[in-house]
C-alpha cells in the first residue's frame, strides 16, 4: 500500500500577515495569507497550515477572519494553530473553516485537553505541534520548547510525543527549532526518532532549503513535509517539490494536473 506524501506550505501569521524569520527571530513580512494560500493551492499543495506565531488574545479575531477568508477561496485542508486552549477554541476554528486544529502550549499547560478535544471531535482533527530543540538535559537529547523556542520546558520531546498520541493526538507536527529557517535541511535524526515511536502520521518541519532536502525527510519516516520560506520567497514551487519526491521514488499526488513545472 502506497500513501501519497503530503507537501504542506506553512503560513506563520502575525496580525493578519504572513511572517518568516530564522529560528523564529527577526520576523519579516512575507505577504497576505489569503493570496499566498491561493497560490499554493494552485501549485498543488495537499494541505495548508496556519500558525498564529503571536497567539495573543488581541490577534485572535484577526486569525479567525484570515481562516474564514481563506477557507472561502481555497478548497484544500487547513490546519490552524496558535492560542488553542480548549475544545471551545477548536469548535470556533472548525466553524470558520479549519479542517484540523494544532495545539502546542495549551497541551503542555494542560495535557488532559488532548483527550477532551479528541473525544469531542475525533483524533483526526487534532494535530500536536511541537517546537523541539536539542538538549543534553533530556534522555532523548531533545526538549520541547515554548514561546517560539525561547523557553525550554521540562518535557522530553520523545516522551511527550508518546504521551500525546496515547491521549488522542491524531498527527504530530514536529518542528526543529535548531533547523527552522536555516535552509540547511530537516533534522533527520529527530524525524527518525519520532517515527519509531509514533503510530500516527508525522509531519517534518524546519530547515527545508533545497529540493534535495525533502526526500531524505520522507526516508527518515515523515508522512508529510512542511516548509515556509522556500515557498514564500519563490525558491521553488510545491510542484517542484513533488517532482523531486516522485523522482526519488516516493508517491505524490499531482492534483488537477498542477505542479510538475
Amino acid at each position: 500500500m502506497s500513501i501519497s506524501v503530503r507537501v504542506i506550505p506553512c503560513l506563520d501569521v502575525a496580525a493578519g500577515r504572513v511572517v518568516k524569520g530564522v529560528n523564529f527571530l527577526n520576523l519579516r513580512d512575507a505577504g497576505d495569507p489569503v493570496e499566498l494560500a491561493a497560490r499554493y493551492a494552485e501549485q498543488g499543495a495537499d494541505e495548508l497550515t496556519f500558525l498564529d506565531v503571536t497567539a495573543t488574545v488581541d490577534d485572535r479575531s484577526t486569525t479567525y477572519d484570515v481562516v474564514q477568508r481563506t477557507a472561502e477561496q481555497v478548497f484544500i485542508p487547513l490546519t490552524v494553530g496558535g492560542g488553542v486552549r480548549g475544545a471551545e477554541d477548536v469548535a470556533r476554528l472548525l466553524g470558520v473553516g479549519a479542517d484540523k486544529v494544532g495545539i502546542n502550549s495549551g497541551a503542555i499547560a494542560r495535557p488532559g485537553v488532548i483527550g477532551e478535544i479528541a473525544d469531542r471531535f475525533g483524533s483526526q482533527v487534532l494535530v500536536l505541534s511541537l517546537d523541539v530543540k536539542r538538549s543534553d538535559r533530556m534522555p532523548s537529547g531533545f526538549v520541547v520548547t515554548t514561546h517560539g523556542g525561547k523557553r525550554e520546558t521540562d518535557l522530553d520531546a520523545l516522551e511527550w510525543c508518546r504521551e500525546a498520541v496515547d491521549r488522542g493526538a491524531g498527527e504530530l507536527l514536529v518542528n526543529s527549532m535548531d533547523a527552522d529557517g536555516t535552509l540547511a535541511g530537516f533534522d533527520l535524526e529527530l524525524t527518525r526518532e519520532v517515527r519509531a515511536l509514533s503510530q500516527v502520521p508525522v509531519i517534518a518541519s524546519g530547515g527545508a532549503g533545497a529540493l534535495e532536502h525533502f526526500a531524505p525527510a520522507v526516508e527518515a519516516g515523515a508522512d508529510a513535509v512542511l516548509a515556509a520560506s522556500v515557498f514564500h520567497d519563490g525558491t521553488f514551487t510545491v510542484g517542484q517539490v513533488k517532482r523531486a519526491l516522485a523522482d526519488a521514488g516516493h508517491p505524490v499526488r499531482f492534483a488537477g494536473g498542477a505542479g510538475a513545472e
